[in-house]
């Protein structure tokens, strides 16, 4: 993806890359209420696989990354340990660490409010902050997506528990994939040449391909590993054409120098 280390502060300082406020919050507010109102499905999972309303509301307010949540009521449902399901969504919440690194540059937060900012780093948060031009567009994508998905995601999530009875199936409604949906909707214009397609490729196929094998949430940190393999790859090509380039560039030197040396021993 485009790399971004040093954005314009104020607004319009883009040029034609600047993005108006009103564009930002448009989007910020579809992806908060899209993803918002799948907390539904987790209120009504959470409340299936036994844990109480305080259990469940809990989760929300103070975990806050829906993967996760939902690993964990998943595997308890199934009739997991308790420590081998909590494990497997601390290493699903993981690649939240990795977010934090990035945003902590492009938000460029005062100190003190940088741990209430990292209660908010997630994968829909992250994805629209990185697709704005400048630090303020930055600064209203993240802050306007995070507080209205975590208002919506929180009600929703009690809304469910409580009339789990009442919901039913979630499987028939859909909700669970409302937010992996708006994520790679967010991701796939941004996948612009060839190498970011391919690291996007190779992560789905081992994040998919390792599922039945692992356990919860070591697939997604597997999947990390596209990104070093397919540079490491490209640099091998990378370097296999120079190394071609150079010997082809030797021999045609060579043959050059004896074309003149029989040229002087013809006269």
């Amino acid at each position: 993806m485009t790399e971004q280390t040093a954005l314009p502060d104020a607004p319009g300082t883009g040029g034609a890359g600047a993005k108006p406020d009103a564009a930002v919050v448009r989007d910020a507010l579809g992806v908060g209420v899209a993803v918002g109102l799948s907390g539904f499905a987790f209120g009504v999972t959470s409340a299936g696989s036994g844990l109480t309303l305080a259990q469940t509301c809990a989760l929300s307010l103070l975990v806050f990354t829906g993967a996760s949540q939902f690993a964990l009521v998943g595997a308890l449902a199934a009739g997991g340990n308790p420590l081998t399901a909590a494990a497997g969504a601390f290493f699903l919440g993981v690649r939240n660490a990795f977010y934090g690194l990035r945003l902590s540059q492009l938000l460029a937060l005062p100190r003190a409010m940088r741990p209430f900012a990292a209660q908010w780093v997630i994968d829909e948060t992250t994805a629209v902050a990185l697709a704005q031009p400048t630090r303020r567009a930055v600064r209203i994508g993240f802050t306007l997506t995070g507080l209205t998905l975590y208002v919506l995601w929180n009600l929703t999530t009690l809304l469910g528990a409580l009339g789990a009875e009442a919901i039913g199936d979630t499987d028939a409604w859909g909700l669970d994939a409302a937010g992996p949906a708006v994520f790679l909707a967010l991701l796939a214009p941004m996948l612009k040449d060839t190498t970011e397609r391919a690291v996007a490729a190779l992560a789905v196929f081992l994040g998919l391909g390792l599922l039945p094998v692992l356990p919860a949430g070591v697939p997604v940190l597997v999947a990390a590993l596209a990104a070093p393999l397919v540079l490491w790859a490209r640099g091998r090509r990378a370097g296999g054409a120079e190394d071609d380039g150079a010997v082809r560039g030797a021999a045609e030197e060579d043959g050059a120098v004896r074309g003149a040396a029989e040229g002087e021993d013809g006269r």
